[in-house]
């Protein structure tokens, strides 16, 4: 059974199983994100993007990073650290905003 399931998801070993799971972890991370953000435009009946969303990103996205870089794929690593970076972005943005409001 350990060997069809190694098989299947390409792994040789417990330790890149563990890895695979990480990244699978992530990766609902990132689904988990979409569906807030649908609800919460639901809910408001216009398109709301919340900030558990951009946390969600960030969560995601740092964990998605470690995964690329321990399968050391170039292509994924960018794409993940560039994201990263605009999530945080757009935090900053978004209580940048609030303190300006607040004062």
């Amino acid at each position: 059974m350990t060997e069809q399931l190694f098989r299947f998801l390409a792994v040789e070993d417990w330790r890149e199983f563990c890895w695979v799971l990480i990244g699978l972890g992530a990766q609902l991370m990132f689904t988990a994100r979409f569906l807030v953000q649908w609800i919460a435009s639901e809910r408001a009946r216009r398109s709301v993007v919340p900030v558990s969303f951009w946390y969600l990103s960030i969560a995601g996205g740092l964990v998605l990073f470690a995964y690329a870089v321990y399968r050391k794929d170039p292509v994924f690593i960018l794409g993940q650290s560039a994201g990263v970076f605009i999530y945080c972005r757009n935090l900053w943005l978004i209580y940048a905003e609030r303190r300006r409001n607040q004062g």
